[in-house]
């Protein structure tokens, strides 16, 4: 099955350290402002998406999905990348639930191949 989103392994496991502190989680890749182009992991429903936004997909953490939300113009902009959701040490801007831990997630990006662009849009 063709994902446009990923997540690495330590992503995964911050993940489950997240959601066994704040429940369900979702995703929404920041378009900029305070924390930059940084995707940012709030309680699932948290962050009210609605017709200006774009579902990339779910990413499935031990059976559980975790929806991954961009806002549809950005996601013009981006529609031809794969987005591979990463941790790193360091501090965002504080929205996200990992600002308190030190650590921050981050998007590390490749153009879509022609077989992926094709499978996914069509």
């Amino acid at each position: 099955m063709m994902n446009r989103v990923d997540l690495t392994e330590a992503a995964a496991d911050l993940v489950r350290r997240l959601r066994e502190d704040n429940g369900p989680l979702m995703f929404h890749q920041s378009g900029g402002c305070c924390d930059g182009s940084a995707p940012m992991c709030y309680p699932a429903g948290e962050f009210r998406t609605g017709g200006s936004d774009v579902h990339l997909g779910d990413l499935v953490v031990d059976d559980e999905a975790v929806p991954v939300w961009m806002s549809a113009r950005q996601f013009e902009l981006w529609r031809h990348t794969h987005l591979t959701i990463d941790v790193v040490p360091g501090r965002g801007g504080g929205f996200s639930l990992e600002a308190p831990l030190g650590v921050r997630f981050l998007i590390r990006s490749r153009l879509l191949t022609d077989e992926e662009s094709l499978a996914l849009n069509g």
